[in-house]
């Protein structure tokens, strides 16, 4: 059954209903989906917009801070106890203590914040009071909302298909002989399933396997199953030369049972439970690992990103649609890591970006959304330079590359700070689809974070960002007035 019916939507609407009706006469609150594909950057977001908005750090570009409105925020008891807390401690800690980037989220987790403020409304004055939740889960869930519509027979093919992509023939070689020989006609075979089902996830590990690698191929679940692991749900693989009806006692019949099964089980839950209850939604992306990657990385990319705008349930919300099935009215695309560039090429990203989910823009808008883009770093690594060298001066970044990354002919311990001169984007983001930069011409070394002390009474020092203030007013501002 599609989640498009009523049938499917009802536990989300009990929720939704449940959780506007405590908004209009009890607590004003706002959900916040923090989503995104692998290393974007998703955990450091949410560590930084915690540390600021509890640090009541001096934000420019967010109006309740800059304008003294911002009295305190802080954490409080989150609304659902089955869902495990976001680790801020220990994420701060890696980052300030360590000078580690934090894990990636393996895992759905969730905060939620008390944010006490002044209001500014001319008919309402006073303080106010709004709880803010937020709902951080692994890119590779994201990815799955594309499965709920398809078919086993369809997503089979498409996947199979997606093999013949540039760069992918070497790591899906091995599922490929074994696909081979494999009949989805022959009689049921637990073993055999098995086989497939581990050399079809041995692919997908490989797609991701390298530092700059852009894998956009679910289902996400394969690469960290949990508590499903070993499960049913999580045992299948395409088959080639489906026909078009399968007998459930066939291999084939066997696949597309358990391919149903984890939709059923697996995507379907997190979207209704989840994904589907958010008010506004920030889509991380790191655009810079795409350009490193090429235009065929960049094209799967923008692929995958359409693909996941398509299942978030968008529009402007009437008093009935608040209230029955609530739709996230403000989405903001953010390409990450923009300290890794120097300013002048700030713009370009964002225009790059902007570029890339130009067609999800516009189904947004037309829903009744409002929709933005940003270049931001949530905690920024680098300080801007100049290089001279040779008579010329380049504009550079400089920070401390981590234990093992090379600039030039040197190898960084991790400790010496370096200087690079990291390229410039193009001017016309077009420019970059077409094959105009070359793979691997711009350079991104891996910086660890800033080194951060306390300031003289103790308190936690302050991360550094770019634009994280600008992001915040787009998501936040409106709703601490």
């Amino acid at each position: 059954m599609p989640l498009t019916s009523f049938a499917a939507r009802a536990g989300s609407a009990v929720k939704a209903f449940a959780e506007a009706s405590s908004d209009l006469l009890m607590q004003p609150t706002l959900r916040l989906g923090v989503t995104g594909l692998a290393r974007s950057g998703k955990t450091v977001f949410t560590t930084a917009l915690i540390h600021h908005l509890t640090e009541t750090h001096a934000l420019p570009a967010f109006a309740p801070a800059h304008e003294g409105r911002l009295r305190r925020a802080r954490l409080v008891p989150q609304p659902d106890d089955d869902v495990p807390r976001f680790p801020f401690e220990e994420h701060f800690e890696t980052l300030t203590g360590a000078r580690r980037w934090p894990r990636s989220t393996d895992r759905i987790s969730q905060f939620r914040l008390a944010i006490e403020y002044e209001r500014a409304n001319s008919w309402r004055s006073g303080p106010g009071t709004l709880m803010l939740d937020v709902v951080d889960y692994p890119g590779e869930w994201l990815l799955d909302l594309a499965l709920i519509e398809q078919s086993y027979t369809g997503w089979s093919r498409a996947t199979i298909a997606g093999t013949r992509r540039a760069g992918r023939a070497a790591i899906a070689a091995p599922w490929l002989d074994l696909l081979k020989g494999l009949d989805p006609a022959a009689p049921l075979d637990e073993v055999l399933a098995e086989r497939a089902s581990t050399a079809f996830k041995a692919y997908l590990a490989g797609l991701r396997a390298g530092p700059e690698a852009v894998a956009t191929t679910p289902p996400g679940r394969f690469l960290m199953p949990g508590d499903l692991e070993g499960s049913p749900a999580l045992t299948f693989a395409p088959l080639d030369n489906l026909p078009e009806t399968l007998d459930p006692g066939t291999l084939g019949g066997l696949m597309e049972r358990r391919f149903e099964a984890y939709k059923a089980k697996v995507v379907e839950p997190f979207f209704r439970d989840h994904f589907q209850r958010v008010d506004r939604q920030i889509v991380l992306v790191d655009v810079l690992a795409a350009v490193d990657a090429g235009p065929t990385a960049l094209a799967e990319l923008e692929e995958a990103l359409d693909s996941v705008l398509l299942s978030l349930n968008i529009g402007r919300n009437s008093l009935l649609s608040r209230w029955f099935a609530p739709r996230a009215d403000r989405v903001l695309f953010a390409a990450t890591k923009a300290d890794h560039l120097h300013q002048t090429s700030h713009d370009r990203l964002d225009a790059l970006l902007r570029l890339l989910v130009s067609r999800a823009m516009r189904r947004t808008e037309a829903a009744g959304a409002r929709v933005g883009t940003v270049a931001l770093a949530s905690v920024r690594a680098t300080r801007e330079t100049t290089i001279h060298e040779d008579g010329e001066s380049f504009r550079a970044v400089a920070g401390t590359p981590e234990a093992g990354e090379i600039v030039g002919d040197e190898v960084f311990d991790g400790q010496s700070e370096a200087a690079v001169f990291p390229g410039e984007l193009p001017a016309r983001p077009e420019t970059v689809l077409e094959g105009g930069v070359a793979p691997g011409s711009l350079r991104f070394p891996r910086f660890r974070p800033p080194l951060v002390r306390p300031d003289a009474l103790g308190r936690p020092g302050h991360l550094p960002q770019i634009r994280l203030d600008r992001a915040m007013q787009f998501l936040l501002a409106d709703r601490l007035t």
